[in-house]
């Protein structure tokens, strides 16, 4: 049986600096079944190529936006990309059903530990909460909601820490 096929769409602010995002990536870019797609490196001007964009997820099985968390939302970069590319007649609405039966997953960094994503902990809700409406789009899309990665207090982990995450991001993507 053939792996299914895995779009990786990146989103980072400042993929240079990234560390632990990074790390994902070369991590995802051993599995010969992902292809991975940074949009600011493919659209720094953020003129989004709708019809390609589109013809990507077409060719895929499994869609994987991965990103830094950031003031409970994901990048601009990423948000451009989803009004832009998940439009009325695609994703959505009459004849929008392009996408139905793909399966969606987040992969997200925090700089916040674990225990700050909670309710009763310093941000109050938890990261699923926080991230609902990007479940409410896969919904809409009649994409399959899968369970969140997350790596949460990314900027505290030493190299054993690191080396976890990875390993659970390989497996995770694996599995897929």
């Amino acid at each position: 049986m053939n792996p299914n096929r895995i779009l990786l769409v990146y989103a980072h602010r400042h993929p240079a600096s990234s560390v632990i995002n990074k790390a994902l990536l070369g991590v995802a870019n051993q599995l010969s079944n992902v292809t991975v797609h940074d949009l600011m490196s493919r659209y720094p001007d953020y003129q989004i190529d709708v019809a390609q964009e589109q013809q990507l997820l077409l060719n895929h099985d499994v869609i994987v936006l991965q990103f830094p968390f950031y003031w409970y939302s994901t990048p601009a970069i990423l948000k451009e990309w989803l009004d832009a590319v998940l439009s009325y007649g695609f994703a959505y609405g009459s004849g929008g059903d392009k996408l139905r039966g793909k399966r969606l997953m987040i992969a997200t960094t925090t700089g916040g530990p674990a225990d700050a994503y909670q309710a009763g902990g310093y941000n109050q809700f938890t990261l699923s909460e926080l991230l609902r409406p990007l479940q409410a789009t896969a919904n809409l899309a009649g994409m399959n909601y899968l369970p969140i990665f997350s790596a949460s207090g990314v900027r505290q982990l030493d190299p054993a820490g690191i080396d976890h995450v990875l390993t659970a991001y390989h497996a995770r993507l694996s599995s897929l």
